[in-house]
């Protein structure tokens, strides 16, 4: 990649001193960490000297990121509007950069099953945050209050349910993972349990 390349090649240079700077790094360290010199990588920094592929491929692993992320390209599809399922109370957005995962949004207003036996455990893992009000989290034989913009991520091998605390109504988002998502697909619609659109 050389200086001709435009956009792409201004793109890197900014990518790697921004992503050097965010970490706290001088030049110094991040050329230590690259093993190149520290006049290199101000060269390569500057546009100065030409973007070479092993050079990247080293410097990606140094700031922590791979190279097709230090290269990517803008993309125009940045917006994306949800898949709505009215019946449900949910909304669903795929993420493109992790094909398979899931964010949904759900009002919830029961409170988490009594019965460990409507709990369900599958493959995979869970994140959630409250957007508004009190959610009751249960995790194996532990529960959890989760407050306005309190987060909880767990393995979704343990039994576990979610629902509204006695407050009222919690609104909740929820990313699932491809593991995760089947299995709430395959679960239904049990009361206390977050399920993605298919």
């Amino acid at each position: 990649m050389t200086q001709d390349n435009g956009d792409l090649d201004g793109l890197v240079r900014k990518r790697i001193r921004a992503l050097r700077v965010a970490q706290g790094w001088s030049l110094e360290e991040l050329a230590a960490r690259a093993r190149l010199s520290q006049s290199t990588l101000s060269r390569i920094e500057n546009g100065h000297r030409r973007l070479a592929l092993d050079q990247l491929v080293t410097l990606a692993r140094a700031l922590d990121t791979s190279l097709d992320q230090l290269v990517e390209t803008a993309t125009d599809d940045v917006v994306s509007s949800p898949m709505v399922d009215g019946a449900h109370g949910l909304m669903r957005w795929s993420l493109k950069a992790e094909p398979g995962m899931s964010v949904v949004r759900q009002r919830m207003t029961e409170p988490p099953p009594e019965s460990p036996a409507r709990m369900r455990a599958h493959p995979g893992r869970e994140w959630l945050v409250v957007l508004s009000g009190t959610a009751i989290l249960l995790l194996g034989d532990r529960r959890f209050r989760v407050e306005t913009n309190q987060a909880a991520e767990f393995p979704t091998m343990l039994p576990h349910a979610i629902g509204r605390a006695e407050g009222g109504p919690c609104e909740i988002l929820g990313i699932f993972d491809r593991d995760a998502r089947r299995g709430h697909q395959r679960g239904g619609d049990a009361e206390g349990r977050i399920r993605p659109a298919p």
